[in-house]
């Protein structure tokens, strides 16, 4: 037989657990291609199956949307998945490899899956969010990729601000009418900052507009800011962020900065205000996902407030600044906070299925959340709550998540254009010259 006559074997793609528990029905996005689930896959989704976690909880949705699928047909034949996407089961790997321990992991043997149908004559793409599986799917000679359905470009991320040069008059004329037409295009709650660089006086010589798309205008906003539950503004971008959180009308907010630039500080300063100055909200709950560096929380002794106590540590080192910064009688500590009900502090994990209406909600280190995640959170909120997330991309604890993949970035680039989200990114820190040579270096 010649090559001419050789039939040539569609593109696979097969994927691995992890792909699938960043988004259960990942299958869907490879459309008008063939999708391979090797069998071990369906293993360790077993295993995970019965995590209480975000993991667990993934897993379950997996599994049950294949479970769907399998009515339709023999997955180990394929079953095909909307229009033109086939998904189908595998049972076997390849042995040809040279090393009897790469078939001893249950990781190596959804690699060899792959192998195998590549060694069948299969255009064989391995997708995986662990960056070394692909580095040994590609040792061996496949072609490996990540999941890049819900990924952003971090460098080009929508950053909520930008600054513009303009004259004196201009300046002059904006600071005065407290508004003007801008011909420029911008998002809806973005920022701009107007630069005179003429001008001797830095202050002076600046203003801050935020964009208001219903009428298209740019309005003024404070340049020096007003305290917030004691905590001062230090720099034009904790002034935006701090326009943005104290705005009731915007529901969503996403601040994202490196290492001490403020963003959990300013974010629990103005649900503090919000839920015992104004009492527009009826609670403060506040809650970071549980990634640990070594044993999980459940390992832990002590009730659900005892073993949260570890975790929420950096919240109450900012709760303690800010109530140690009030000057006003009424906040006496963060146990006085909590014996009220005005404040709570709460596991990521058991948010998801709760109703949270009226709620100042903040969602700290949200950049070791997932897509899929975030949507669960954000999804939460009742009438009349503001969700606010805060993180740093640069320092993600999550194996299967960088600074392109994670939720809180996704999030920033998908809502950009809507009128109930606004985003800072905070660039200065304020920590101290320390934590800002820390940050840039190392």
């Amino acid at each position: 037989m010649t090559n001419g006559d050789a039939a040539v074997k569609p593109k696979v793609f097969v994927l691995d657990t992890n792909v699938l528990i960043h988004k259960p029905d990942a299958i869907i996005s490879f459309r008008d291609n063939e999708v391979v689930i090797p069998l071990w896959v369906l293993e360790e989704l077993d295993r995970l199956k019965t995590f209480s976690d975000e993991k667990g909880r993934s897993a379950r949705q997996a599994i049950r949307f294949l479970d769907e699928q399998s009515r339709r047909g023999d997955l180990t034949k394929g079953v095909k998945v909307g229009k033109d996407t086939i998904v189908r089961v595998v049972t076997t790997h390849s042995t040809e490899v040279p090393s009897d321990l790469l078939q001893d992991k249950t990781d190596n043997k959804i690699i060899l899956a792959a192998l195998a149908l590549q060694n069948q004559g299969y255009q064989v793409f391995f997708v995986s969010k662990d960056i070394n599986a692909r580095v040994k799917a590609t040792t061996l000679g496949l072609r490996a990729m990540d999941y890049e359905k819900q990924k952003v470009n971090f460098e080009e991320l929508y950053a909520g601000w930008k600054r513009t040069a303009v004259s004196e008059d201009t300046l002059r004329d904006f600071k005065s009418r407290r508004r003007m037409a801008i011909p420029e295009k911008l998002h809806p709650n973005e920022f701009v900052i107007l630069n005179n660089e003429k001008a001797a006086d830095s202050l002076k010589g600046s203003a801050i507009g935020r964009y208001n798309a219903a009428n298209g205008t740019l309005n003024l906003v404070g340049q020096k800011g007003q305290p917030v539950m004691g905590i001062k503004p230090l720099n034009q971008e904790q002034v935006m962020a701090f326009n943005l959180l104290m705005d009731d009308a915007i529901p969503l907010v996403t601040l994202v900065g490196k290492a001490g630039t403020g963003k959990t500080l300013l974010a629990i300063a103005a649900g503090l205000y919000g839920v015992v100055e104004k009492k527009e909200y009826t609670r403060l709950l506040v809650s970071r996902p549980v990634i640990p560096m070594g044993k999980d929380i459940g390992y832990l002794p002590g009730d659900k407030d005892a073993k949260l106590a570890h975790w929420m540590q950096p919240l109450f080192d900012n709760l303690d600044l800010i109530i140690a910064s009030n000057k006003k009688e009424g906040i006496k500590s963060v146990e006085w906070l909590t014996h009220n009900r005005l404040l709570e502090l709460e596991a990521l994990t058991y948010i998801r299925g709760r109703s949270l209406p009226g709620q100042f909600i903040i969602i700290d280190e949200a950049q070791n959340l997932s897509p899929h995640e975030i949507k669960t959170v954000v999804s939460r909120a009742g009438k009349g709550t503001k969700v606010v997330l805060t993180g740093d991309p640069y320092q993600i604890d999550s194996p299967y998540l960088d600074a392109n993949s994670n939720g809180l970035t996704y999030l920033v680039e998908a809502l950009k254009g809507q009128a109930l989200f606004g985003h800072i990114t905070l660039e200065h820190t304020e920590r101290s010259p320390l934590a800002e040579m820390a940050a840039e270096l190392l």
